[in-house]
């Protein structure tokens, strides 16, 4: 399954794109959700992201990713992270985190593609993660700025 979520920032987008760093990750998890982070090395090509979620309280879960890729061009810069040790709910993950340049501001865009060890568990996964992702918008504005309106 795939889902986009896409919000305008204002900023340059290499600059919006340099502040997707660890202090950054960290005020993306949404409230409810318990988070470790173990181990953040960056978004460049090699790096590793290491969580630890807390689950009903007392199931532990490392989620480690890789970033397999990181570029910038004179439309977009983006890296994409690659799920190599997954929580029991999911199967496959991949992440693109790409930030457009428009004329006057930026556009992040969250590219979620994942899969569950069961397909017929793929929809009921679906949402409970688009809403996760779709929390990082306001949060995402208070940190870059909104664009303001013409």
């Amino acid at each position: 399954m795939r889902f986009r979520i896409k919000t305008p920032v204002a900023g340059d987008y290499q600059e919006v794109m340099e502040g997707f760093n660890r202090d950054l990750f960290e005020r993306l998890t949404p409230p409810g959700v318990k988070v470790a982070l173990q181990r953040f090395d960056g978004s460049k090509k090699g790096d590793i992201v290491h969580l630890r979620l807390f689950l009903a309280g007392f199931i532990q879960q490392d989620w480690i990713s890789e970033i397999t890729e990181d570029g910038i061009d004179e439309e977009k810069a983006w890296f994409v992270d690659r799920g190599t040790q997954l929580p029991f709910f999911l199967k496959k993950w991949q992440h693109r985190h790409i930030v457009e340049n428009q004329s006057n501001h930026a556009v992040i865009v969250d590219d979620i593609e994942f899969r569950s060890p069961f397909w017929l568990t793929d929809p009921l996964l679906y949402p409970v993660l688009w809403l996760q992702f779709a929390w990082r918008k306001p949060v995402y504005q208070r940190i870059f700025g909104k664009v303001k309106s013409t």
